[in-house]
């Protein structure tokens, strides 16, 4: 995979909502009801990486969500995350 510039990853990010770029990553960080809620979408995302062989960085605190993307043999960011973040934003609805 390409490694994204930082202009794609921009453009990229405009059809993300909430997702930005930090560092070499994009980050959201989520909230939900409780943490049965925030772990359940967590398994469901979970299927979903699986299925793209993608995996991401997270952190979970109670009923609270941060997840990190990068593809780490590019180094950066690249069209595995951005597909990955769409996927998890149709999962969160």
């Amino acid at each position: 995979m390409k490694k994204m510039n930082t202009n794609e990853i921009e453009k990229a990010l405009k059809t993300l909502s909430g997702w930005s770029l930090k560092g070499d990553m994009i980050v959201k960080s989520f909230s939900f009801e409780d943490f049965k809620e925030a772990f359940s979408k967590m398994a469901h995302i979970a299927f979903e990486c699986e299925k793209q062989n993608h995996h991401p960085n997270w952190e979970n605190v109670y009923n609270s969500l941060t997840i990190k993307l990068s593809t780490h043999d590019a180094d950066g960011v690249t069209q595995k995350d951005i597909d990955l973040a769409t996927s998890i934003e149709k999962i969160i609805g």
